[in-house]
């Protein structure tokens, strides 16, 4: 490639005109543009029309000079959002956070990676601060990873800096769930994929999906005898929802990760 440009440019100074390219015309086109090419040198060596759009490196047809011209730049994004309140008050919703394009990708950069994350939600207090955790009967679920974001404070003002309650965990076996939680791929509702049938699968409740004043987290199970059915469903996706029996309560939970869940 090194010889093959001085051996142009050693033909441009002796017949001016003939190394006529990308820059000189001031041309560099997205996509498939047969409107976009001029009479000069291509990389094959051949002498005639090149182009200068970005599928030319496809067909093979660029002029000699189109990496210089038309250097690829890849999609820039900014850092995201913080996340958005629930959508809804008192049900299972969803929170959304953005991030901006900084720079558009161009001739063949990089395209931007997503723009917009969604992750299921619960807010268990309405606008004016009235409790309605206890209208739950389902358990609703999310990954653990969750807890390390929502604070008793912001989700729900009955809670106070006093309470010193640890919460506790609640073992479930799992006996069912629709297809739907393993075909959910999306960046944050990706933890659905282990849920499995015959599984034991651990449940955390804490503030604030605990009540404040019965201290216990709704569809937990707590009075089950162990053979009664009890209902579940993953906040994030409506769909991905199954059934599960209690095993035990205990103090800390102590599933692995990718089984370990907590009431929202």
């Amino acid at each position: 490639m090194r010889t093959l440009w001085m051996a142009l440019c050693a033909l441009a100074r002796l017949w001016p005109g003939t190394l006529a390219g990308c820059a000189e015309a001031g041309r560099c086109c997205p996509g498939r543009d047969a409107a976009c090419f001029v009479r000069g040198w291509r990389l094959d060596r051949v002498y005639g029309t090149c182009f200068c759009d970005q599928a030319c490196r496809l067909t093979g047809d660029c002029c000699f000079d189109y990496a210089r011209a038309c250097p690829a730049r890849p999609c820039i994004v900014g850092e995201w959002s913080p996340w958005s309140g629930c959508a809804d008050q008192c049900k299972p919703a969803a929170r959304v956070r953005r991030r901006p394009v900084q720079q558009e990708p161009r001739n063949g950069g990089a395209p931007c990676p997503p723009l917009e994350e969604r992750a299921g939600c619960l807010d268990y207090s309405t606008a004016p601060g009235q409790d309605c955790g206890h209208s739950f009967v389902p358990a609703f679920i999310t990954t653990s990873a969750f807890n390390k974001e929502r604070t008793r404070q912001a989700t729900s003002p009955q809670w106070s800096t006093d309470t010193e309650d640890t919460g506790y965990c609640m073992e479930f076996k799992t006996e069912s769930l629709t297809h739907h939680c393993a075909t959910e791929n999306r960046p944050l509702t990706r933890w659905m994929q282990y849920l499995r049938e015959g599984y034991t699968v651990c449940v955390d409740c804490q503030p604030p999906a605990m009540n404040s004043e019965s201290l216990r987290c709704s569809g937990d199970g707590l009075d089950s005898d162990g053979n009664q059915t009890l209902h579940w469903q993953a906040i994030g996706n409506p769909r991905c929802q199954g059934t599960w029996k209690k095993v035990r309560r205990v103090d800390q939970c102590s599933c692995p990760a990718v089984h370990s869940f907590i009431f929202i």
